[in-house]
């Protein structure tokens, strides 16, 4: 369907029809890709982080795994997954913890060096679609790994993802979905130096009965089956 390359840094965002996949490639070692996603016919329905773990049995996203509403449907599946670890928890990078770790890159004087954070590039993304602050979610953090420590506390993993490594999604509703490149929250480096994430969409079709991810666990089927009936 199309290609592209959102700069480290940058975001976007797209309408993904049902029966489409993306294909998210990390083009620099340590990527971090933030994505939320809402139905588009209705975006009050939108990608529930809760549900999803409660439903998973999981503190992290790899293949098999799908990505659910706040109404019990899958939005999107994990149909592959070369990293095994991708991160539900870390938040996003706002704009006081952004000038806090990196210094103020504004515009005005940097340009096409300036700093954006997770948070304010994902709010630009949904504003354009008639969205603001109280729609914001949490995202998925693609191609980065956070764990917990026997205090509870998290733990960002440097270098998780290598430069090529590739995750795929096909999407099970139509699905707004908006995309960050910026640095992960708790990502320790002193350099805002965050890599570009290469894109790429196909028509996949849906989910066959046979799909991996549909017999994953059957919170998937059961998911799987209500995004079915509202594409009815």
């Amino acid at each position: 369907m199309w290609s592209d390359t959102l700069p480290g840094g940058g975001h976007w965002s797209y309408l993904l029809p049902r029966g489409s996949s993306l294909r998210l490639v990390a083009l620099g070692d340590g990527a971090n890709m933030s994505a939320v996603l809402y139905a588009a016919r209705n975006p009050l329905e939108r990608y529930n982080l809760p549900d999803t773990v409660k439903a998973l049995h999981t503190a992290h996203y790899t293949r098999g795994h799908v990505l659910m509403s706040d109404m019990g449907r899958a939005m999107a599946s994990i149909t592959r997954d070369d990293v095994g670890w991708h991160d539900p928890f870390g938040a996003l990078l706002d704009d006081a913890a952004m000038e806090a770790r990196y210094g103020a890159n504004r515009y005005a004087a940097h340009r096409n060096a300036m700093h954006r954070s997770g948070k304010t590039g994902l709010l630009i993304e949904i504003g354009k679609h008639g969205l603001g602050r109280r729609d914001l979610i949490a995202p998925v953090n693609f191609f980065s790994k956070v764990v917990v420590d026997d205090e509870g506390r998290f733990h960002f993993v440097p270098g998780h993802a290598k430069a090529g490594a590739a995750v795929e999604l096909r999407f099970e509703m139509d699905v707004l979905l908006a995309l960050s490149s910026a640095p992960h929250p708790l990502n320790p480096s002193p350099d805002y130096a965050p890599a570009a994430i290469g894109l790429a969409a196909w028509r996949s079709g849906p989910a066959p009965a046979d799909d991996y991810c549909r017999a994953f666990r059957p919170e998937n089927a059961r998911a799987l089956h209500n995004a079915e009936m509202l594409a009815l």
